[in-house]
C-alpha cells in the first residue's frame, strides 16, 4: 500500500496495532485519540484515508463525516465501532461513509479495505443527499453482534435505498416483516405508504390498481409469496411490469427457498427471476447463539418500558437460553422473555423461573446434556445430525464449517486460559499454537483474559 492513512481512535492498543500494521504495509501513518487533532489534520490536507471510531472523547465520528466531505470532498472514512447496531451501519451508510466495520474487527478485513480505497483514490465530491424529514424510530428492530447479523447489517445499509425489488427469506419468527418495513421506514421512501398486499387483493378485478393507488409510489409487501395462488402470483408479475414514474418497491417475504418451489411448480418463473436478484437471509437464532442473551436484555427492557416489573437474567438464567433450541426462533424468545418479566418470583430471573417459561419441551436437553462416558465426537456428531435435522429438507445456510469452529474455539480457549491462570504463553503451550495465533483468536472472538494465581 503506498499512501498517508489517519487513525483516530481512544483506544490506545488499537492505535498502536493500527499504526504498526499500516507501517508494515508501506503506509505512512497519524495517530490521534482527538476528534479536534483529525478533523485539523484533514483542513490541512493531510492524508488519503481516515480510519475513525464513532465514539471519541471530544465527539461523535460520524457527526464529523459530512465537515470532512466538506473539506476533503472524496477523501474515504472508513467508521470502526463497538456499537454494533443496525443503526451504526445505516447512520454510516447515510452519512456516505466509505466503508464500516464493527469491533472487534478482523485486522486483515480491515487492512484489505484500506488498500481498497487507497487504490481508487476517490477524487469526486459525492452529492449530498436531500432528505425530506419524517417520522422515524429511535431503533430498528434487530438487535445482535454476531458476524452473521452484522453482515446482515451491512448488507441492509446497501440497499436500502435502491429501487430494486427486494426478496427477505428466513424462518418463521426470525423478524422478515419487520425488516421489511424497518427498510422502508429508514429509506428515502418513508414519507410514502407502506402497504402490504394479500391474495384477495391480488386476485380482485380491481385490486392491483387499488393498491397501486394505496401505495402512491411508497413500498408493496407480498408477505409469505409462496402463499399466492397462480392467478396471484400472475398478477404479481403485471403490476412490476408495470412501471412508471411513481411505481412503488416491491418485496416479498418467503420462509421457503424460492428455486426450489419454482422447480416445483409452486412458484412461477417470470415472478422468481423478477424478485431474486437482491435477497436478505434473516439467520435463525440457534445460526447466532451468542446473541441470545443481548436479545433477552434488549426485551426485558421494553417489557419495563411498558409497565412491567424491573428484571434481570442470572447468568444460569442466560446460560438455560443459550442452550434452547428455538424452533420459534426471536418471536418466541421475546414471547418466553416478556412472560419472565411478568411471572418471575424475584428480580433477578433465575434459572428455574427460566425452566418453568420453557416448559416441559424436550428442545432445550439435548443441547446441555449428552450421555454418561459418550466420546466427544459421538457428542459433536450428535449435535449435527440434530442441527441439520432441524432444517428439514433444507439445507443449513453457507458458512457452516466457519460457524462450527467458532463454536468450538471459543469454549475451548476460555477453558484452556482458564485451567493456565489467563497465563497466555502457558495456553498456547498447552493448545500447541504460536502464542501469536492465539492472540489473534481472543481479539477475533472477543474473549475476556483473566489473570490469577493458578492453585495447583
Amino acid at each position: 500500500m503506498d499512501g498517508t492513512v489517519l487513525v483516530a481512535d481512544d483506544d490506545r492498543t488499537i492505535r498502536t496495532v493500527l499504526t504498526q500494521a499500516l507501517t508494515r504495509a508501506g503506509c505512512k501513518v497519524h495517530a490521534t485519540s482527538s476528534l479536534t487533532t483529525l478533523m485539523r489534520w484533514v483542513a490541512e490536507g493531510k492524508g488519503d484515508v481516515v480510519i475513525s471510531d464513532v465514539m471519541m472523547p471530544d465527539g461523535n465520528g460520524l457527526e464529523m463525516l459530512p465537515k470532512i466531505a466538506e473539506d476533503r470532498p472524496g477523501l474515504p472514512v472508513i467508521v470502526i465501532s463497538a456499537q454494533n447496531t443496525i443503526m451504526t451501519a445505516i447512520k454510516a451508510a447515510e452519512a456516505d461513509a466509505y466503508d464500516y466495520l464493527p469491533k472487534p474487527f478482523d485486522l486483515p478485513e480491515l487492512m484489505k479495505r484500506t488498500a481498497k480505497a487507497l487504490s481508487e483514490k476517490r477524487t469526486t465530491a459525492t452529492t449530498a443527499r436531500s432528505e425530506e424529514e419524517g417520522d422515524r424510530p429511535e431503533e430498528l428492530p434487530l438487535v445482535g453482534r454476531t458476524e452473521v447479523m452484522q453482515g446482515l447489517y451491512r448488507l441492509i445499509a446497501r440497499v436500502m435505498n435502491t429501487d430494486m425489488p427486494l426478496l427477505v427469506t428466513g424462518e418463521s419468527g426470525t423478524g422478515k416483516s419487520l425488516i421489511a418495513r424497518a427498510i422502508h421506514d429508514f429509506s428515502d421512501r418513508r414519507t410514502l405508504p407502506y402497504v402490504t398486499a394479500t391474495a384477495a387483493e391480488l386476485i380482485e378485478l380491481e385490486g392491483p390498481a387499488r393498491l397501486l393507488s394505496q401505495v402512491k409510489g411508497g413500498t408493496l409487501l407480498i408477505d409469505e409469496l409462496l402463499d399466492l395462488p397462480d392467478e396471484a402470483q400472475a398478477r404479481l408479475v403485471r403490476m412490476m411490469d408495470a412501471t412508471s414514474d411513481h411505481s412503488p418497491r416491491f418485496m416479498a417475504t418467503s420462509q421457503k427457498d424460492l428455486a426450489p418451489a419454482m422447480e416445483a411448480g409452486e412458484l412461477r418463473a417470470d415472478l422468481y427471476y423478477r424478485l431474486c436478484g437482491t435477497e436478505l437471509h434473516v439467520p435463525a437464532l440457534r445460526e447466532r447463539v451468542e446473541d441470545i442473551a443481548l436479545l433477552a436484555e434488549h426485551f426485558l427492557i421494553r417489557a419495563e418500558n411498558e409497565g412491567a416489573p424491573h428484571r434481570t437474567l442470572s447468568e444460569e438464567g442466560r446460560e438455560l437460553l443459550r442452550h434452547f433450541a428455538w424452533p420459534g426462533n426471536v418471536r418466541q424468545l421475546e414471547n418466553v422473555v416478556r412472560r419472565l418479566a411478568l411471572t418471575a418470583r424475584s428480580e433477578e430471573i433465575g434459572k428455574s423461573d427460566v425452566a418453568a417459561a420453557l416448559g416441559p419441551q424436550t428442545g432445550a436437553e439435548p443441547m446441555v446434556s449428552g450421555a454418561v462416558n459418550e466420546k466427544l465426537s459421538e457428542s459433536v456428531a450428535r449435535h449435527l445430525q440434530r442441527y441439520f435435522d432441524l432444517h428439514g429438507d433444507m439445507l443449513p445456510p453457507p458458512g457452516l464449517y466457519g460457524r462450527l469452529l467458532r463454536e468450538v474455539e471459543t469454549p475451548l480457549i476460555e477453558i484452556a486460559l482458564a485451567a493456565t491462570g489467563g497465563n497466555q504463553a502457558k495456553c498456547a503451550e498447552l493448545l500447541g499454537i504460536n502464542r501469536n495465533t492465539l492472540r489473534k483468536k481472543i481479539t477475533d472472538l472477543d474473549i475476556e483474559v483473566t489473570r490469577r494465581r493458578k492453585l495447583m
